[in-house]
């Protein structure tokens, strides 16, 4: 029953997400073999997030995932990123601070996610303590630079100070 289950789930996945009609056939084969299927019931959940937009039912398969097994990392990254599609920004948090104490965790990816939540609350100081984070439980250089890239956007996104206002002001001053 697991290897007709892989089966269909490495089809699906080698389809995803080019073929979304293969995608389905072959995830709905899958699921009816083994309901509680984690990676099945993940890549349906991101299938309805990122092709359908239909985030609440996502959700509804990411939770599914998560209760059958809060190991199943591949759950975490869609599902946060869902959570923060849908501005469930709490729950978001929630889930992110949970996954932080589970053992095996992503930690890097986790505190990116966090970063993300912030930036998206407008936060920009608190993102960038988080992309900080991220950076010390990152142990590839891929990786980091995608946290860099991160970094500089939310970085573009702080308010300019006004030094030039200051200093016109000082100008106008000494020529009075």
């Amino acid at each position: 029953m697991g290897t007709l289950t892989n089966n269909y789930i490495f089809k699906a996945l080698e389809n995803y997400p080019y073929d979304l009609e293969e995608v389905m056939e072959a995830l709905n084969y899958a699921l009816s073999s083994d309901d509680k299927n984690t990676m099945a019931l993940t890549l349906m959940g991101r299938v309805y997030s990122e092709k359908l937009y239909k985030y609440e039912e996502a959700i509804v398969y990411f939770k599914q995932a998560l209760a059958e097994n809060v190991h199943a990392f591949e759950v975490y990254t869609p599902y946060i990123n869902t959570l923060l599609w849908n501005e469930d920004y709490k729950e978001a948090e929630e889930f992110i601070d949970f996954g932080l104490t589970v053992k095996g965790s992503d930690k890097a990816v986790l505190y990116l996610k966090k970063a993300n939540l912030y930036e998206q609350l407008n936060d920009y100081k608190k993102a960038l303590v988080f992309i900080k984070l991220a950076k010390e439980f990152t142990f590839n250089s891929e990786y980091m630079a995608d946290i860099n890239i991160e970094k500089d956007r939310i970085k573009g996104k702080m308010p300019k100070k006004k030094k030039k206002a200051k200093a016109s002001k000082k100008v106008k001053k000494s020529k009075e």
